[in-house]
């Protein structure tokens, strides 16, 4: 198949998959622009701007690989149409995934636009663990509407990193290309450090949202402490949910999330976040990890993103107007069997499906369904696409699944009586 990209634009972060992704391009003939973005203005808690050092060596390694440089500050953009969602998430209760976010509306949006519009290439390349079914070299890309991209697994499924991309747009995804995906990371770092990047393999990877700081010690700032210099505080009670009882108080909504432990100190029991009620400002909590209250076998999102468009099953009466497929809404987590469909509106005339909200039913109870996150879906190797979270279904501790509601009740009574 004939090429149909010549000049290539890569994303650059500094780090040895972006290199790595730079390396192997120019290696297969294209002329390749090295491109790094500025997604956060600040300093650390140490006073560094870590965005200033990563571009710096973004450049030294552009540099070295003898390919124009250039930096773009999309900080913004960031800020407009990331972070004051973000912002408004916490706010309301809610847990968001910016990374996602950020891919969607930042790197396969402004990037994309500026690398085809202000620096004229043909395509844009990253380096995410992932694949894209028009080939390595979009080779088999098409301007037919009907043959759509799809978004694929990576080879190393424990680096596979489609479900930060599971909200990419089809127009962004037509024009990118993953040139580590086929590879594992381990391969990924040999290559590095036998080209002469051997720094670049052994730097640690960067975890968790960029722009908060890493808990590690006195005056390290973490994401409780982050997150309080743009939400106020809003004092409120930590409930127990098997007793009723206020076991404790925190400072917001906004500082905790979904089967997170707390710092409640009542007896040797930890405990951990149920759930949250942004308007009370109650959090409920348990004092098992593995609470009943943790765990549903159902959830309901908002509007589905769908990468190559709805799944027919969703809409064929051969399949009940259901698919069968897997998801997962922590990038680590494995994934889970379910089967979904569109939620059922009405009105006080009819009863319609609605395309805007999906019901997805598990296999086999999961913990801590977190409403904000994002619940990706896949098909084989293929991620169809993502969904937010809106609420999980009702709890086994609801339910009184295997009477466990009563059981943890008695067994409370009986440590009282004692």
């Amino acid at each position: 198949m004939q090429r149909v990209a010549r000049r290539v634009v890569v994303g650059m972060s500094g780090g040895v998959d972006s290199t790595v992704s730079a390396l192997m391009l120019k290696r297969r003939g294209y002329e390749v622009v090295g491109v790094f973005m500025k997604n956060w203005d600040g300093v650390d808690e140490t006073g560094v701007c870590s965005a200033d050092k990563d571009c710096e060596e973004a450049e030294r390694v552009a540099k070295q690989l003898d390919i124009p440089f250039r930096a773009v500050n999309f900080a913004k953009e960031y800020w407009t149409e990331v972070f004051t969602d973000l912002l408004d998430d916490y706010s309301a209760g809610l847990t968001p995934n910016p990374d996602v976010l950020c891919n969607s509306r930042i790197k396969f949006a402004h990037f994309h636009d500026y690398a085809l519009e202000n620096i004229g290439c043909d395509a844009i390349a990253t380096g995410h663990y992932a694949r894209n079914s028009y080939g390595q070299d979009l080779e088999y890309k098409s301007n037919d509407v009907n043959n759509p991209a799809f978004l694929l697994k990576s080879m190393d499924r424990t680096k596979d990193q489609t479900f930060f991309l599971s909200q990419m747009p089809q127009n962004a995804l037509r024009n990118t290309m993953f040139p580590v995906g086929e590879l594992t990371k381990t391969v990924v770092k040999k290559i590095a450090t036998q080209s002469g990047f051997p720094e670049i393999a052994d730097k640690k990877e960067s975890m968790g949202i960029c722009f908060v700081g890493k808990k590690k010690g006195a005056g390290r700032r973490g994401f409780q402490e982050f997150i309080s210099e743009y939400i106020e505080s809003k004092p409120g009670n930590f409930i127990d949910i098997d007793t009723n009882e206020i076991v404790g108080t925190h400072n917001g909504v906004h500082q905790w999330t979904i089967g997170q432990r707390t710092r409640i100190k009542r007896g040797s029991e930890p405990f951990f976040v149920v759930s949250k009620d942004a308007e009370s400002n109650v959090i409920m909590v348990a004092s098992e990890a593995d609470h009943p209250a943790l765990y549903a076998d159902s959830f309901f999102t908002l509007s589905p993103h769908w990468i190559s468009g709805a799944p027919d099953e969703l809409s064929s009466r051969s399949c009940d107007k259901t698919l069968t497929c897997e998801f997962r809404f922590q990038n680590v987590a494995p994934l889970t069997k379910c089967v979904m469909s569109y939620n059922m509106s009405s009105t006080s005339n009819w009863e319609y499906m609605n395309r805007d909200s999906l019901i997805v039913s598990v296999s086999e109870p999961v913990k801590s369904i977190t409403p904000g996150q994002f619940s990706a879906f896949y098909k084989g190797d293929v991620c169809l696409g993502s969904a937010r979270i809106a609420r999980p279904g009702p709890s086994l501790y609801t339910l009184n699944i295997g009477n466990c509601r009563t059981k943890i009740r008695d067994r409370i009574e009986s440590s009282r009586s004692k």
